[in-house]
């Protein structure tokens, strides 16, 4: 017979352990509920996660676990990872990733770009799968002995219940314990420490084998982090070459936005988005610049009552009591000394018409691999912008043969849709090349803005690589239109000097023409981008 004090002595130590099991978390990220609902909600939406997860699970049961811990090291603005000894032994090699991934120099550069979206953030663990699947398969054996581990953890936390149980039922026996009973919780006690030293050898041997992998795996996090970065900062550039701002992203649905990467990645300017970009950026430069009634250069004294033309002799009769009633009637009266100038025309008022030439010809790259068409869209979806920037309607006209014109509107009261953006940007016509066709149609787009609106002075900039004539009674009708609407004609010539020629049609219907032989410079533009 035993008593019960003696065997609770033995089995002390075993309930204290049983009661104290600290709780093993699956999750190497330290993440809250919403944290958690994003990363649902996300996962939910993004087919190519749910691919990503479906392929790992055939080969990693915890994969699901893994692919959140990277999703929410990226999305939250300041992710800690747990502690070993928080961790289910099973999940010690997702920690290990996730450890050797937020603590490379890679990854601080690509959370840069993904904190707080998840989108991106849902981005970057799609570009890290491949090298998921690698670090995976190089611990499948890590894996393995951490799987034991966690099976021992088990097997001894569930032999120290059992001392518990067979604690509770000597207790049951009441007085002194039978030899049974009593028998029954040494040989649990037994157990329990076969178990604990178990589960500790097998947690010493998962962890020695963790250790003499993680070099690898901080190589692999590091490749994949770079990966990561270099692709979500790709399609952020993209985005900006395309005008999609960060605010529109925002606000945009997953799926929408997906599609819209997609659809820039693959599309048929996709590799001159950074032409088309810099294009913007050299127009946006050219707005900060541009002074409204610039003087331009001098060439001689007029009169006027321009104060701020005023020659100083002028201005010095203001300093003579006796002399300021004179400087007043004179500026009355309109005739002060001025500083006279040749200079940039002020900016129209009415729509601004990119005419885009989509024939042929325009197919064909310069130096660079850089073709007509790429460079031709690239100065359109600037004056886009430049007419956004003014509040003007803007009015793309691609056309090539006569009977091949595609006009795409974006009034100055709307948001330009990015998808219709890309439409116009997209689109080719093929075919020769008609001048009457889209300046006719660009006359039409005046003239019912100025019946609507009022609105005169309007820019048409023809852009084309070909010279082709028009009849004598369609120009009589250009002219006479052309003095009514007060609108100004811009011409380039892309790619070749022979439509810029003196003496062609193209002068003779432009203001302003100029010939661009090097389709990678953008600047070749810029003067455009200061008069209209």
């Amino acid at each position: 017979m035993s008593s019960l004090d003696e065997l609770a002595h033995l089995g002390g130590t075993w309930l204290a352990r049983s009661a104290a099991a600290p709780r093993r978390h699956t999750g190497a990220v330290v993440a809250d509920r919403f944290d958690r609902v994003t990363w649902r909600d996300t996962y939910e939406q993004s087919a190519g996660l749910r691919e990503v997860a479906e392929e790992l699970r055939a080969r990693y049961e915890y994969a699901n676990d893994l692919l959140a811990d990277v999703f929410l090291a990226a999305y939250k603005v300041g992710p800690r990872v747990r502690e070993p000894a928080e961790m289910d032994t099973s999940r010690l090699v997702n920690r290990q990733v996730i450890t050797a991934l937020v603590e490379s120099r890679q990854f601080a550069e690509l959370h840069r770009e993904t904190a707080g979206d998840p989108y991106a953030a849902a981005m970057a663990v799609l570009a890290q799968a491949a090298a998921l699947r690698g670090m995976l398969e190089r611990l499948r054996e890590v894996q393995e002995r951490g799987e034991r581990a966690g099976k021992a953890r088990r097997d001894a936390e569930g032999a120290a219940t059992a001392v518990g149980e067979a604690l509770q039922g000597a207790a049951d026996e009441g007085g002194d314990v039978p030899d049974a009973a009593a028998d029954a919780v040494r040989r649990a006690i037994d157990a329990a420490e076969a178990a604990e030293a178990a589960a500790r050898q097998a947690a010493d041997g998962a962890a020695q084998a963790l250790a003499a992998a993680a070099p690898g795996i901080r190589a692999a996090a590091r490749n994949a982090a770079a990966k990561a970065a270099e692709a979500v900062r790709e399609e952020g550039a993209l985005m900006r070459a395309w005008g999609v701002g960060p605010g529109e992203l925002e606000r945009m649905p997953f799926d929408q936005r997906a599609r819209l990467a997609e659809r820039l990645r693959t599309g048929r300017l996709a590799r001159w988005a950074e032409l088309i970009g810099r294009f913007r950026q050299m127009a946006g430069g050219e707005r900060a610049r541009k002074v409204e009634n610039a003087t331009g250069e001098l060439v001689g004294v007029t009169l006027g009552d321009d104060l701020s033309r005023v020659i100083p002799s002028e201005l010095a009769n203001l300093g003579l009591p006796e002399l300021r009633a004179v400087f007043a009637a004179r500026y009355a009266a309109g005739e002060l000394m001025l500083y006279d100038s040749e200079g940039e025309q002020a900016t129209g008022q009415g729509a601004i018409i990119a005419c885009v030439d989509t024939s042929h010809s325009m197919y064909e790259a310069g130096p660079g691999g850089v073709t007509r068409e790429a460079w031709a869209k690239g100065c359109a979806l600037a004056l886009l912008d430049q007419a956004r920037a003014a509040g003007r309607d803007f009015v793309g006209i691609l056309f090539s043969a006569a009977d091949k014109v595609r006009v795409f509107r974006f009034p100055a009261g709307q948001p330009a849709g990015v998808d219709g953006v890309l439409d116009f940007a997209e689109t080719f016509l093929g075919g020769g090349t008609s001048y009457e066709a889209p300046l006719s149609v660009a006359r039409e787009v005046l003239e019912e803005e100025f019946n609507d609106a009022a609105r005169r002075r309007g820019d048409i900039v023809m852009i084309t690589d070909d010279e082709c004539g028009v009849t004598e009674e369609w120009m009589r009708g250009w002219n006479d239109a052309k003095r009514v609407l007060g609108f100004r004609v811009f011409g380039v010539a892309v790619g070749t000097a022979r439509a810029a020629e003196a003496g062609s049609v193209l002068e003779a219907l432009c203001d302003n023409l100029r010939s661009v032989d090097d389709l990678g410079d953008v600047h070749a533009a810029a003067d455009l981008f200061r008069v209209i």
